[in-house]
């Protein structure tokens, strides 16, 4: 029983990853229609900026982990909101093109990563907590689990209120239904492609800070690694959906933690399972809107 209480709750710890990852993917690509294959770079940057960041600061305080969090998540806003506007932007509605750049972007971000921090895997550390474990029904679960699905919740919040309270989100999700009626009413959606991608960006660099922590190091493949994942995520939520994301994470990464487990590491098999079972009896995704 304890043993699959453990993977339950490091499942869960898993689904907030993909999820920190996914969410940004699903509201580019639902308002956007872009596909963005260089959104592991921005994780991956995230999580070695952040390291950067804690290891001036000391790696086993409190202070530098929450700062390599903030740094991490500014690091991927930044580098997101720029990738938008010099390479996206030039290339709406030539979807071809878009796959082409933001493919070759993430290669060069891998090779750029390589060259200034090596290619060898650097094992980090950080506070003494988040090191530890918790006993829960018998089971001691890393407390990097709890951190990481506190953080998942918290952005999930933060993501609802922002899109069902505030000007942008009410743009954002018109965008999502209709972009075309939305550009139609004289409303300037280019800065609501811009700041998506920013929330995008800053959401997978977070989940890259608390990626290296989860994992325990930091590396120039880290990014892409987990982006294979978000997009099945994605895809089964629903493109669109920040709920669907929320729930297709945790669908696929607690079945991946059993299987993993008691399936001799078949986990990958059975997320590629789900995602063909998906969309071959729902290709709109779980809570992905139907085509009219």
């Amino acid at each position: 029983m304890s043993t699959v209480f453990l993977l339950l709750v490091t499942g869960l710890g898993l689904g907030a990853l993909y999820f920190l990852v996914a969410s940004g993917l699903s509201l580019i690509y639902g308002l956007m229609g872009v596909l963005n294959f260089a959104h592991g770079v921005f994780l991956s940057l995230g999580a070695f900026v952040g390291w950067e960041v804690a290891l001036r600061l000391g790696p086993s305080t409190w202070t530098g982990f929450l700062a390599a969090m903030l740094v991490g998540a500014l690091a991927g806003a930044l580098v997101a909101a720029l990738t938008e506007l010099l390479l996206i932007r030039p290339l709406y509605n030539r979807h071809i093109e878009q796959v082409l750049v933001t493919v070759g972007l993430g290669l060069v971000g891998i090779a750029l990563f390589e060259g200034f921090w090596g290619t060898d895997a650097i094992i980090i550390s950080g506070p003494a907590w988040m090191a530890g474990t918790t006993e829960i029904l018998g089971a001691r679960i890393p407390n990097s689990n709890f951190l990481a699905i506190a953080v998942a919740a918290a952005l999930l919040g933060g993501l609802v209120l922002f899109l069902r309270h505030t000007r942008y989100g009410l743009i954002i999700r018109a965008g999502v239904e209709n972009r075309s009626m939305v550009t139609a009413l004289g409303i300037d959606v280019r800065r609501s492609f811009t700041l998506v991608f920013s929330i995008g960006g800053a959401a997978a660099g977070l989940g890259g800070v608390l990626a290296s922590q989860y994992y325990n190091y930091v590396s120039a493949h880290l990014g892409q690694t987990l982006l294979i994942f978000a997009f099945i995520v994605t895809v089964i939520g629903g493109l669109g959906s920040i709920g669907g994301a929320a729930v297709a994470a945790m669908l696929v990464a607690i079945p991946q933690q059993l299987a993993n487990y008691y399936l001799w590491g078949y986990g990958d098999l059975i997320a590629v399972l789900a995602l063909a079972v998906v969309l071959l009896l729902r290709p709109t995704g779980l809570m992905g809107a139907k085509a009219a």
